[in-house]
C-alpha cells in the first residue's frame, strides 16, 4: 500500500474532526444547564433554544439574512457570469485589470468600505442610504472575488471557444450560447461561487451594522446581541446559523445539479 493511500484517510479524518468537534461542543454548550466547573455539562435543557427562537426578532432577522444573501448571490451571478465569459472570449488582455478590481475587497477592510459607500452615495440623488440596497451593493463588492474566481476557473477548464464556435455554426445567438451551452458546462464553478457568496453574506456583521444597523437587522446582529446577554443562547444561534447555511448549501447543490442534468440532456438531443 502506498504512503499516499495511508495518509489520505488520516488527513481527511483529522480535517473532519477539526471542523465538526467545535460545532458539537457549541451545541452541547447550548443545551447545558451549566458547564464551567467540570469537563462535562452538569445538566441538559432546551430552555435556551426555546427562549432564543420564541423571540419575535428571530424569524425576522433570519428572513432578512436570507434576502440579503440570495439577492447578493443572484446579482453577482447575473453580473459575473456573462462578464467573465465575454472577457475570456473577446478581450482576454483585460484579465489583469479585472483581476485587480476583484481583489480590492481583500485589501479593503469592511469598515473602510462601509464609510466609503456612505460618503459616495450621500452625494448621489438616490434614496439608497440606510436602505437594504446599499447593504446588497456593499456585499457584492465584498464577495465579488468569491464568485469571479470559481467562474473563471471553470471557464478555463473547458474549451469555451470551440463550444461557442460550434453553437454559432448551428445558428445560436450570444445569449442562447451562454445560457444553453456555456452555463451547463461551468455549472460546478457557478455552484461553488454561489455557495461562497451565500456563506459570506449570511455571516456578514460589520457591513450590516455600519450601513443599515437595526433598520434591517440580520441574523449576525441578532446573534451578537445575545453574546452580550447569555453565551448559551448565543451558542444556540450559532448552531442554527451553521445548520441553515449547511442545509441551504445542500439545497442549492441539489437544485442546480438537477437543472444541469436537464440542460445537458436537452443539449445532447
Amino acid at each position: 500500500m502506498k504512503a499516499r493511500e495511508v495518509w489520505r484517510p488520516v488527513v481527511i479524518t483529522l480535517f473532519l474532526l477539526f471542523m465538526i468537534v467545535p460545532v458539537i461542543a457549541t451545541f452541547i454548550f447550548s443545551i447545558s444547564t451549566r458547564w464551567d466547573r467540570t469537563i462535562w455539562p452538569e445538566g441538559l435543557t432546551l430552555d435556551w433554544w426555546v427562549a432564543v427562537t420564541s423571540h419575535p426578532a428571530f424569524l425576522m432577522t433570519l428572513k432578512n439574512s436570507f434576502i440579503a444573501s440570495f439577492a447578493t448571490m443572484f446579482c453577482l451571478l447575473v453580473l459575473v457570469t456573462p462578464t467573465a465569459y465575454w472577457m475570456k472570449l473577446r478581450v482576454p488582455q483585460g484579465k489583469p485589470i479585472v483581476e485587480l478590481i476583484t481583489s480590492f475587497s481583500f485589501g479593503v477592510p469592511g469598515v473602510v468600505l462601509a464609510l466609503a459607500l456612505i460618503r459616495f452615495y450621500s452625494k448621489v440623488p438616490l434614496p439608497i442610504i440606510n436602505h437594504p440596497a446599499i447593504l446588497i451593493a456593499a456585499c457584492m463588492v465584498l464577495s465579488l472575488p468569491f464568485m469571479y474566481r470559481p467562474v473563471v476557473n471553470a471557464l478555463e477548464a473547458i474549451d469555451f471557444r470551440v463550444l461557442t464556435e460550434a453553437a454559432q455554426s448551428l445558428g445560436a445567438g450570444g445569449w442562447v450560447i451562454l445560457v444553453r451551452v456555456i452555463v451547463p458546462n461551468i455549472l460546478p464553478g457557478i455552484i461553488s461561487g454561489c455557495l461562497l457568496v451565500f456563506s459570506t453574506v449570511f455571516a456578514e456583521y460589520t457591513l450590516t451594522n455600519l450601513l443599515v444597523g437595526t433598520r434591517f437587522k440580520t441574523f449576525p446582529i441578532y446573534l451578537v446581541e445575545f453574546t452580550r446577554q447569555d453565551g448559551r443562547q448565543a451558542s444556540a444561534l450559532a448552531v442554527i446559523s451553521f445548520v441553515v447555511a449547511w442545509v441551504t448549501s445542500l439545497l442549492i447543490i441539489w437544485v442546480t445539479s438537477k437543472g444541469g442534468r436537464e440542460s445537458t440532456h436537452v443539449i445532447g438531443r
